[in-house]
Parts: structure tokens; sequence; C-alpha cells
């Protein structure tokens, strides 16, 4: 059997990994458009909850990621100068080149194939394998070339976000609410290894707009948003990477597979990154589908059935609860003038309707006992 991987990315590489390693006699190789040691962005998040399907699925590569962590038990919300622990919520990060780097080293230990710097362009000419894997991001190239076969659709989300990275070590996620003259802002932010946190800032389209960002230079922004957040950086500066204002993709695929080419990851769909699960989600995927093809092998058409019955029921809930998310930021601005410290971080945890009064108090008992002493004092 031949199998061939477009990007080498979370999903690209875990995927690679896992059918090689159950069956070392198949040809594999990774084709990623970007050099070895390129990525773009600071670190990656994962929920507790995000963590044990990998703990559960495959023990193995969970123990090896596991002491490349950081791990942390509470998320933080800042409002009105307010910090707010929320208990229940356990997360753990890891800087996205090394997450990258530690699966590239699993696939290449079991002779898995790689072509770096490499772009992809027909893929007519690659029909001899087997199968092959789309796992080339939410600007898949080979997505758009059969929108019409996948019945894809892509809805640009209204609030602009943007990348940076700081020293400032954070002692956990953190969602931080600023408003100044121009409007509102929210700073996305966590620490991913000893040295380093991700500072995601996010805004609405009027700020946007009377902040005069469309005609600024990366280093006139990062400059705003350090002016923003001066009282959370605690004098520490903000780290570009290809930093530039960015509107968020919501990307779905009808039909997951066509002939023998299957997506997965952002390829296939795109999760709101406030919800935390976008590298959860594209492992998972891989996961799936490396058990569909471990099943069925050459049968294409019962492999990529079972992936997509098996996977698309749970994959729809968690992109329903991405798009709930995002449209709560977009109303961020009305939510963060109108309500109070407590009342706005209840709100936030109760966003995407999958989360009740009842349900909360029984995950962060100590938040919920004084949110109600804030109403009543």
């Amino acid at each position: 059997m031949k199998i061939l991987v477009i990007g080498g990315g979370p999903s690209g590489l875990y995927f690679s990994y896992l059918i090689k390693r159950a069956h070392p006699g198949i040809e594999i190789k990774v084709v990623e458009q970007n050099p070895n040691n390129a990525t773009f962005g600071f670190g990656v998040v994962f929920s507790d909850k995000a963590l044990e399907f990998l703990h559960a699925g495959d023990e193995q590569t969970y123990n090896y990621l596991m002491p490349h962590m950081k791990y942390w038990s509470d998320l933080k919300i800042v409002h009105k100068d307010e910090h707010m622990a929320i208990d229940g919520n356990g997360f753990a990060a890891i800087g996205r080149l090394q997450l990258l780097k530690l699966l590239q080293s699993l696939c290449l230990e079991i002779g898995v194939l790689f072509d770096f710097n490499t772009e992809f362009k027909d893929i007519n000419s690659n029909y001899d394998y087997d199968y092959i894997i789309a796992a080339d991001g939410a600007n898949s190239s080979i997505r758009k070339s059969f929108q019409e076969e996948f019945k894809s659709s892509e809805t640009i989300l209204k609030n602009p976000f943007i990348w940076f990275g700081t020293t400032k070590l954070f002692d956990c996620l953190s969602l931080t609410f600023r408003l100044n003259n121009d409007g509102v802002f929210c700073a996305h932010h966590y620490p991913y290894n000893s040295e380093m946190s991700t500072f995601i800032v996010e805004t609405d389209p009027e700020t946007y707009k009377k902040a005069g960002f469309s005609v600024q230079d990366e280093h006139s922004i990062k400059s705003y948003c350090e002016q923003v957040f001066v009282t959370d950086l605690e004098g520490h500066e903000l780290l570009t990477n290809k930093s530039v204002w960015r509107w968020f993709p919501q990307i779905w695929n009808e039909r997951w597979s066509y002939e023998n080419i299957v997506l997965i990851g952002d390829a296939l769909h795109t999760a709101h990154f406030s919800i935390g699960s976008g590298t959860r989600l594209a492992m998972e995927d891989a996961i799936c589908l490396f058990e569909a093809i471990n099943e069925h092998q050459t049968d294409k058409k019962s492999a990529l059935s079972q992936y997509e019955e098996k996977r698309r029921p749970k994959l729809e809930k968690l992109i329903d609860a991405s798009i709930a998310s995002a449209l709560w930021y977009e109303r961020m601005g009305e939510l963060v003038k109108s309500l109070q410290p407590y009342e706005f971080a209840k709100s936030y945890m109760t966003r995407t309707g999958r989360v009740s009064d009842k349900k909360l108090k029984l995950i962060a008992p100590n938040f919920m006992e004084k949110y109600s002493n804030s109403n009543t004092s």
C-alpha cells in the first residue's frame, strides 16, 4: 500500500506515524511546502478533555508528549482588573514547533519519507497512491482544487485577531479584556514552556477601524497592543512572527472524500481558537482515519465511509460549539460594558450552550460560590 500525505502539520504527521507504526511495510510520504524548521504562531493548547482522547487511544504517544508540555489547573478571566479563577478547567500547552519536531522524530524513526520545501501542485499525476491525505490546512490547495466535489463552504468571521509571543510567563490560560478610547480588546494568553507565552489579541470590526490598524505596519501594531495590555505584560514586550491581522475562516465540507483523496484537520474543518481544540480535532481526525484504513486497508470505499460515519457526529457538535464561542466574542464590546466581572465570567463559561448553571456548579464550585456572593454583596 502507498499513501501520500500532503501537509506536515499535526494531523498529517500523526496519521503518518500511526499507519506506519501499524504497517511497517507500507510506503508513506509526507509532502510539506514549508522548510523543515518553519512554523507560524507560538504555542498550542489542549484542555484536559482534549488530552483524554490521546491517553485513551494511544497511551504510548501520550506518554511521549506529556513531559514536554506545560500544565496548569485553572482558567482565568480578567475583567475590570478583577482576576477570576475558574476551577476545574485544566490545560496543557506546548510550542507548535516543538510539537511538530516531536511528531517528525516519531515518523523518521519508523521510516516515513519527507519532502520539505515542496509545493504540491498537480494531484492528477499522483493517482498511483492508494490514498492521498489532504492535511494541508485551512488554505488547502487540494480542497480548493475540488471544491464542488467536496461541497466546500467558507465563512469569514467578523473579529480580526493577531498572534504574538512574549517572555512574560503567565500562570495559566487567561482571557484579559481591556477597553480604551478606540474600543474593546481581548488577549488570549498562556505559557507554553518555561520561557515563553502565546499572546493572541482579538478585537471587533469597529475598534479595528477606529484604531487605524489597516494602515499600520507590524511594529506599530505591536506597540499599540503593548500599550493596551501594559498592565498585564508588566514590562515585557510582545514578540512577532509574521504577526498580521487575520480573520478566522469557518471551513466545512459536506463530503469528506473524493475518489482516493480524503480531507483531515483544518483542510476539512476549522474550529475557532477560543475553544482551544484545533490541534486536538486534527489529531482525533488522524486517529479515526487511521482506524478506518487499518481495518479496511485497500478497500477505499469502506475505509472512507467508516471514517466519515464515525467521526462526523462528534465533530459537528464541537464545530457548533466553536461557532457559538466565536459569536460570543463578536458581542464582547457590548458584554464588557454592560456586565460586572463575575456576571461577565459566567456569560463566558456558558457561551457555547453546552454548560448549564448546574453543570458549571459541578465543574467550578469555587468560582460559582464567588459568583453567588458577588450577586448578594
